[in-house]
């Protein structure tokens, strides 16, 4: 598998503002490249302001298998529970692609990892299940 460590808790590459309740990373991944490892230990809410397209791939897991697929401005938001399984993006777009993950620090109000809850710009869904199975409830606390 990879030698990077994948419980890395930074979930970008840049970190842009930080204080007692919020944290503001960037991340940049560059056309057909992967991302680095990394894991999400906070509640948070991703922000596409251009669109882009990547695969998600889970530790573990030999090829990615979980679309990301952006439009202007997508947002979502995800509840973490005990934290996410590390895992990274690959871009399968002909651009650059970059968004900003915005982690609420305060600890989750949920036991388990919740859906994604977007504002429709934009899906994330398990390719083997399709992007009719979009998950678009909230999780349960």
């Amino acid at each position: 598998m990879a030698e990077e460590d994948p419980h890395q808790p930074n979930p970008g590459d840049t970190l842009l503002f930080e204080n007692e309740r919020v944290r503001v990373w960037s991340m940049t991944v560059v056309p057909g490249t992967p991302g680095g490892w990394h894991s999400h230990q906070h509640d948070h809410i991703l922000l596409w302001p251009g669109a882009g397209k990547s695969k998600g791939q889970l530790w573990g897991q030999e090829t990615p298998g979980i679309t990301q697929d952006a439009e202007d401005d997508f947002v979502a938001y995800k509840a973490v529970g005990d934290g996410l399984v590390p895992h990274r993006l690959h871009n399968v777009d002909d651009h650059p692609t970059r968004h900003y993950i915005i982690e609420l620090l305060e600890p989750s109000p949920y036991a388990e990892e919740g859906p994604y809850i977007s504002n429709g710009r934009g899906q994330s869904y398990n390719d083997a299940d399709g992007p009719e199975s979009q998950a678009v409830s909230p999780p349960s606390a």
